[in-house]
């Protein structure tokens, strides 16, 4: 819910709209306005307000089809019904809908007044409840949202949980494609604001104008095509985390406004004059080098020091090569799930290839190209000629994708063979023979690898 709960009425009464409207407002509630139920489903679509008031009968499309809506769209949503004396009956079939409860007119309004309050009472126990549950499962399954086996990428972990527990702004700098809101999540997952939003807004997709008002919301009428009053993005985040991605691209003017919020604690929506106190904590990412954006004069200096009290960088993928073969495995479980192939393994000579090439595009390149390898195979493992050709050759080929492992990631690759190697024996009930054929390998090759990492005294006689 935002700072100000929101109520849609959607009343053809022009007089019970209005009235309706003056005492919610009196009562520190935003309220949108709507004629006919054709209007509520518009409103309701875009603004998405907490509880919605809605009368049964109405010109053209009714309460009715209204509730029947909103409910299939979303079965968690309030919806409070006015009624006439004579339509009780219908108020009581349509809450075995999903409606949350009714009035009759003319409405009662201390009645409304508590009524309101228990059901947003409702919806935020339901809020924290669901945040439950979900800590629950990420706790049960989850096996870790950021896959990490180099020292690099344990010490940013490790990093990011330390100050995760202050509310400090944060800058995380990287490549594109290096995972930064990977890193933005686990701040907040990690903080005592996780039972809160965490919302992102990816700056560079914007204009000025649609980015002002994302982040402070606006007022009905405030520019073209401002129909509505809107709840931006730091009212969402109110008491949890506001992720600013690519904060490196917004406009001069904005960054003005930004710094302001952040000194001031305070928004105002676009168009509006009132003003707003919110408890947001900022992260925020960029692919720049902000220092350097500042020495050009592109990057105001005083924002920076504000938002760079924190300082995080993401190493680029070819900075933590040792990560690979943890991520391609990871890559490759979720791919064939979600494109319903059965993929059981990666070949050693694939392994190394994809370990030698350098990834320009980072984890996201690696996650593209994996999915794009096991949606084309056409067996049940991955093997050197699936990886496509510009991969294979800018790796230099198997061979010097295997010399150019040589050293200290060489056994990390080793291990992954060996248990690649392993679980596919385990698979076949020890048949070398079948074996070989699903590695993509010799049998000669496979007796040698079996010998070198001592699984042949592991296998039954």
């Amino acid at each position: 819910m935002s700072l100000t709960p929101t109520i849609l009425i959607v009343e053809d009464e022009k007089n019970t709209r209005l009235g309706l409207q003056q005492f919610l407002e009196a009562q520190d509630y935003d309220v949108l306005l709507a004629e006919n139920g054709e209007q509520g489903w518009a409103i309701y679509q875009q603004e998405r307000p907490d509880i919605v008031l809605s009368d049964i009968r109405m010109p053209g499309s009714d309460g009715a089809a209204l509730l029947e809506r909103i409910m299939a769209a979303n079965p968690a949503a309030i919806v409070i019904l006015l009624t006439a004396y004579g339509s009780v009956e219908d108020a009581v079939k349509m809450m075995k809908k999903g409606a949350y409860y009714y009035l009759t007119k003319p409405v009662n309004l201390e009645e409304l007044e508590f009524l309101l309050k228990k059901s947003l009472s409702r919806r935020t126990l339901e809020e924290e409840n669901r945040e439950l549950q979900q800590a629950l499962f990420r706790e049960k399954f989850d096996q870790g949202d950021i896959l990490a086996h180099s020292e690099k990428m344990k010490s940013l972990i490790e990093t990011a949980d330390k100050i995760a527990q202050s509310s400090s702004t944060v800058l995380i700098e990287g490549e594109s494609g290096t995972g930064k809101e990977l890193i933005a999540h686990r701040i907040h997952k990690m903080s005592p604001r996780h039972s809160k939003p965490f919302v992102a807004v990816h700056c560079a997709a914007l204009t000025e104008t649609l980015l002002a008002s994302e982040l402070f919301g606006h007022e009905r009428g405030s520019f073209t095509g401002a129909v509505e009053r809107k709840i931006g993005r730091f009212e969402r985040a109110n008491g949890g985390t506001l992720f600013l991605d690519e904060i490196g691209e917004i406009p001069a003017e904005m960054q003005v406004k930004l710094l302001r919020v952040l000194q001031e604690g305070e928004i105002e929506r676009v168009g509006g004059t009132r003003t707003l106190r919110v408890d947001v904590r900022i992260v925020c990412a960029t692919n720049k080098n902000l220092a350097e954006e500042v020495r050009r004069g592109k990057f105001r200096e005083d924002l920076y020091y504000r938002i760079n009290v924190i300082y995080l960088r993401v190493p680029a993928l070819r900075e933590r090569k040792e990560d690979i073969p943890l991520l391609v495995d990871s890559f490759i479980k979720n791919s064939a799930v979600a494109n319903a192939r059965k993929i059981k393994a990666l070949t050693p000579e694939a392994m190394r290839a994809l370990s030698g090439y350098d990834w320009p595009g980072n984890i996201r390149e690696l996650k593209n190209i994996i999915e794009r390898m096991v949606v084309l195979s056409t067996g049940d493992v991955l093997g050197f000629e699936n990886i496509p050709e510009d991969i294979r050759k800018r790796a230099g080929g198997d061979g010097a994708a295997e010399a150019s492992m040589a050293g200290p990631g060489e056994s990390n690759l080793n291990e992954v063979e060996k248990q690649v190697i392993a679980r596919t024996l385990a698979e076949v009930k020890g048949n070398k023979s079948l074996a070989a054929k699903k590695l993509g390998i010799s049998r000669r090759t496979l007796y040698r690898k079996l010998d070198e990492y001592g699984l042949a005294r592991e296998l039954p006689a």
